[in-house]
């Protein structure tokens, strides 16, 4: 779909044909580690709000986005019950942690704003780039659509923080800062060999 074609996203490395196939097979592994990643979400746009309350646009924006992304984790965890598997325990985050070990220190705390914003974005155009793989090669089809729904809605996350970010940037210096990002993540994945019980 052109939602979460890699032009659109702006993503520079397809994610590996194997993972897919890998997550097939870990359909336990996987939807628990996207349950978490939907919570990890919601708490990382609390954190936005908490960080930066006088800015009421990203207020106003974010609100929601925590009431949809919690309704997400309630939506996998749903599907996890229907199929008896159980929640299990949080795993770390190795794409998202590497990272968030990019983002720039000792900067001023409104320029920090910037970069969360970048991050979340390429978060969310990554997920809705998995997400689209998995509404497309899983087998069964109720999990097909369940995943396209995913899909789309993390595309209008992506587009969100980016259109937050230009809200308090300059755009030539947004889209800047988000090709050097996009090169980051370009290596990140380079180094990570794929995992078929993660989403990212």
């Amino acid at each position: 779909m052109s939602t979460a074609d890699n032009s659109i996203l702006g993503l520079k490395l397809p994610t590996d044909p194997r993972w897919v196939d890998l997550a097939s097979f870990s359909l336990e592994y996987i939807l628990t580690d996207h349950a978490f990643c939907e919570q990890k979400a919601a708490t990382q746009c609390i954190t936005l709000i908490q960080l930066y309350p006088e800015k009421q646009e990203l207020v106003d924006a974010l609100g929601p986005i925590v009431t949809e992304e919690w309704g997400h984790f309630r939506m996998v965890w749903a599907e996890m019950k229907k199929r008896g598997y159980t929640l299990g325990r949080q795993r770390k985050d190795e794409y998202v942690n590497l990272l968030l070990q990019h983002q720039p220190k000792g900067l001023p705390k409104e320029e920090v704003l910037l970069h969360k914003l970048l991050v979340c974005a390429l978060i969310e155009a990554r997920s809705c780039e998995r997400f689209r793989l998995l509404s497309e090669g899983l087998e069964e089809e109720a999990l097909r659509r369940f995943y396209y729904k995913f899909m789309v809605s993390e595309a209008g996350h992506y587009r969100l923080f980016i259109d937050l970010a230009e809200q308090y940037f300059p755009t030539q210096k947004v889209r800047a800062c988000w090709q050097d990002w996009l090169k980051i993540e370009e290596k990140i994945l380079l180094e990570l060999t794929p995992r078929g019980d993660r989403m990212h």
